[in-house]
């Protein structure tokens, strides 16, 4: 369900992302007239690329430093091809396609949660499951940087201590 979410969420973005560039197009298209050829239009700056892209100058610069987003330099400025943005913006990072040991991460599929999953699937904040993780009471294993969870230990948790706490609150009330 969570992955879902986060895949509805992605291409609401990306659409999102291609009404931007598409208006961005158009109006320089109308700005410029008809001076230059159409290919010149497919080049934008770095300010561009980072409205376009919805993040900071600087984040386009590092990218650039980086090789992750190709872009040439006449003299002064930085001048960047649509396509190259729109490469750069398929293969950017995202903590649901990270891999470890060349395996995914968070499989839903195979019943594997971040704690950030985990959390909205129970229903509660994301340090009340680092808290059951230190205290042993739901077991999480690291991963590289990232600490992973089963689902099995998901419902465990929320039958074990969850359900109780809240019958027990229900009790007292």
């Amino acid at each position: 369900m969570v992955d879902q979410n986060n895949q509805q969420e992605d291409e609401i973005k990306k659409e999102e992302i291609m009404r931007q560039l598409e208006n961005y197009l158009k109006s320089r298209l109308k700005l410029d007239g008809q001076e230059g050829s159409r290919e010149d239009k497919k080049i934008v700056s770095i300010t561009e690329a980072a409205r376009i892209n919805g993040v900071t100058r600087q984040a386009i610069y590092v990218a650039i430093k980086q090789k992750k987003l190709k872009a040439t330099k006449d003299a002064t400025r930085w001048k960047i091809h649509i396509d190259d943005l729109e490469d750069y913006r398929r293969q950017k990072y995202s903590r649901t396609k990270s891999m470890f040991d060349g395996e995914l991460l968070f499989d839903n599929d195979k019943g594997y949660y971040s704690v950030r999953q985990a959390a909205d699937i129970l229903g509660v904040p994301v340090q009340k499951i680092y808290y059951a993780t230190r205290i042993g009471l739901l077991k999480a294993s690291r991963k590289g940087a990232a600490w992973v969870i089963h689902v099995n230990e998901i419902k465990g948790y929320q039958e074990n201590y969850l359900n109780k706490q809240s019958s027990l609150e229900a009790n007292v009330g």
